[in-house]
């Protein structure tokens, strides 16, 4: 997940119940091999003040979101939230998601191709002359493949 990215800032208060993805995610941030796969990557931690008390005793405290900053090696930012209902693996493949696009986007910018790649409707349906069709037939776990 780190090979992604140049900086991840982890935000919540230390008094917030929904702070469990965030401190989660921080941890395999600082992990060893997440560490190993991007040693450039900065980890920080941002512990937000918890809101003052309020004087009716009813009322719940209104602590700031939990969020996770991150900046990719392209220089894009992105905040995600990690409240209710997040976990640490969604906000890690959030993550990769984005990391993966973004690498794919370099490598047709790099080979000199125009980006996003936008393959026109009709040439969808289109059959190509180098792809073969195949069928496969399997009996007792083994795999015959005919050519046709």
């Amino acid at each position: 997940m780190l090979k992604f990215l140049s900086k991840v800032v982890v935000e919540y208060c230390p008094l917030d119940p929904r702070k469990a993805a965030a401190v989660e995610l921080l941890a395999q941030c600082n992990g060893r091999k997440a560490k190993d796969s991007n040693p450039a990557c900065s980890v920080e931690l941002r512990r937000l003040p918890a809101p003052p008390p309020s004087t009716d005793p009813k009322s719940q405290p209104a602590f700031p979101p939990p969020r996770v900053l991150v900046t990719y090696l392209n220089g894009a930012e992105e905040a995600i939230p990690a409240a209710e209902g997040a976990t640490a693996q969604g906000v890690r493949d959030q993550i990769l998601a984005r990391g993966r696009l973004i690498d794919t986007e370099q490598m047709f910018r790099d080979g000199g191709e125009k980006w996003p790649v936008v393959i026109p409707e009709e040439e969808l349906g289109m059959s190509f002359p180098g792809i073969k069709l195949i069928n496969r037939y399997s009996v007792n776990d083994y795999a015959f493949i005919v050519n046709s």
